[in-house]
């Protein structure tokens, strides 16, 4: 059987039962002929969880970062699978989600990218269908206190498609077309496209290089957000408790600005 999809999970000393679930959910879809897990672990002892035959494990312990390591993966599959998939270690999904972005794909060819409806554990959506950032706009998420955050509540609604009431076609009930940013907990890239756009940014260690891949696709394609697919992501806000990975989050955000500008969108 022909499968024209790849797939590509990056790996960090993950708790093993949802990475499982998030090998499990892509393994799902016999759309999927092979999933690389790149792992970036000091050590190797995830490499128990690759139990299917259509999984190659690759250890990585440098640990170049999130966008250099699946470029490894994004290396190997350029001109040989129709459409290669961006799945974070801490979602998971019903297989149809996959054949549903797929025939989107195949109906829609002149978008390059898409991500599916994303929902919290509990249900709940996630707002991960975004403006390209300011640097305001990712100081104010991550810095500013809460009494103040209300001063900056429309802004920030505004960002994150939100503000439906004002622009009724930020619909999240809806296909939304060129979307400026999307996020990278999971990306549906038509490798064809994604081979005109290049590799992530790898001075880029992590959090910002899904703004900036997107941002390239809309370059040369048409991005789309489409809920008639959906996940579900744990979605643990690391930079938000930890200083190493604050730490990341604000090199990678120079790293952005210098390329695209610092004011203006």
């Amino acid at each position: 059987m022909d499968r024209p999809v790849t797939a590509c999970i990056v790996m960090y000393r993950n708790d093993r039962d949802k990475l499982r679930a998030a090998i499990d959910s892509t393994l799902g879809s016999p759309l999927v002929e092979t999933l690389y897990l790149v792992d970036n672990s000091p050590t190797d002892e995830l490499r128990d969880l690759v139990v299917d035959p259509r999984v190659e494990y690759l250890h990585n312990p440098s640990n170049p970062g999130f966008g250099a390591a699946h470029n490894l993966a994004i290396a190997k599959v350029l001109g040989r699978s129709k459409f290669h998939m961006v799945v974070n270690p801490d979602v998971y999904f019903e297989p149809e989600a996959i054949e549903q972005l797929h025939e989107f794909m195949l109906e829609h060819p002149e978008v390059g990218h898409v991500m599916p409806k994303v929902l919290y554990p509990d249900g709940s959506l996630q707002y991960l269908v975004k403006r390209n950032p300011s640097v305001f706009d990712l100081f104010a998420r991550r810095f500013l206190p809460g009494p103040l955050k209300p001063l900056v509540a429309k802004r920030m609604a505004r960002y994150e498609y939100r503000d439906i009431d004002e622009n009724p076609a930020h619909d999240y009930s809806k296909t939304m077309f060129d979307v400026p940013y999307l996020s990278g907990c999971f990306m549906f890239l038509r490798t064809s496209t994604l081979h005109r756009v290049g590799f992530f940014d790898e001075r880029i260690f992590m959090y910002i290089e899904d703004a900036d891949l997107t941002r390239r696709f809309l370059q040369v394609s048409r991005t789309a957000y489409y809920p008639g697919a959906t996940i579900h992501h744990h979605f643990a806000k690391g930079s938000h408790h930890n200083r190493k990975l604050m730490w990341y989050s604000i090199q990678g955000a120079f790293v952005y600005f210098r390329t695209w500008g610092w004011f203006g969108r």
